[in-house]
């Protein structure tokens, strides 16, 4: 088949990389909330708005919670499924149409935990430490070509595991962003997310007219138009992961992260305004 036609090889993650990735970010996570909870402002800092809507800080700890328990609760409650047929990419197709959803039930688990008296601070940081002792004990229990159900199909335990690695990175970013201190990220979680979501771009705007560039990570080209193939592309998007990241999520807007700085477009064609946010 012709070079602009041919389909991009759909890209691997090492299971051992991803396991130690999410060992990683985990910690950093479990570290920043723990010292959050545990200072002594720390009800008004729970109850300070998050960049995300309506959500606290609180609801945004427990939203957390909430998606590390999926692995376990699916592997627990649902039937085992007999093969895979959900990918990465149409995971997170299907994610963008349930932001809704994800929203009511981060309402329901946070409105569940007030109701019990268990919103303190204190009892926030012990809800997220049962959620990563959770997931921790099942991956260690969970072999890496088992299928885990979800409600959108059925996928690998290492594909399920990136997805975790996303959610993670990004929410970790939510929270510095939240309580002005820095949540660090594991190095090789950093990497993952970066790559899935720049083949998550590569997949909605499918091309190869432009080439985006988020380095150390990710190199992917996109959107339809004449097809560059030797020398320098004159095209070209680059930014820092971090960015990245934002964008493709919708924490910020192109046209901001361009006027900052954080992104340099060069080519008539190097304007991703309309394929951005993909998930949000």
């Amino acid at each position: 088949m012709p070079p602009a036609q041919r389909k991009p090889r759909a890209r691997t993650y090492d299971p051992a990389k991803v396991r130690a990735a999410l060992d990683g970010q985990l910690r950093a996570i479990r570290g920043a909330v723990g010292t959050l909870c545990a200072a002594p402002d720390a009800e008004p800092l729970l109850a300070a708005r998050s960049r995300l809507g309506e959500w606290t800080v609180r609801d945004l700890i427990v939203h957390i919670a909430v998606c590390l328990e999926t692995l376990p609760r699916a592997l627990a409650e649902r039937p085992a499924p007999a093969a895979a047929d959900l990918d990465l990419q149409r995971y997170l197709a299907a994610l963008r149409e349930q932001a809704e959803d994800i929203a009511a039930a981060t309402a329901a688990e946070s409105a569940e935990l007030a109701a019990a008296g268990e919103s303190g601070p204190r009892a926030v940081a012990a809800r997220l430490d049962k959620a990563v002792d959770r997931l921790t004990a099942a991956v260690a229990e969970t072999g890496r070509t088992a299928l885990v159900p979800t409600e959108y199909g059925a996928m690998t335990v290492n594909d399920f595991l990136v997805t975790r690695l996303l959610e993670t990175v990004v929410h970790a970013d939510d929270l510095t962003a939240a309580t002005g201190t820095a949540v660090s990220h594991d190095r090789q979680a950093l990497a993952a997310v970066t790559r899935l979501l720049a083949d998550a771009l590569a997949a909605a705007a499918p091309g190869g007219s432009v080439e985006v560039r988020v380095p150390p990570f990710a190199v992917v080209q996109c959107v339809a138009g004449p097809r560059h193939t030797r020398g320098t592309p004159p095209n070209v998007v680059e930014t820092d992961p971090l960015t990245w990241i934002r964008l493709a999520t919708g924490r910020t807007d192109w046209i901001s992260a361009v006027e900052a700085g954080t992104v340099s477009a060069s080519g008539e064609r190097a304007d991703l305004t309309d394929h951005l946010p993909l998930l949000g």
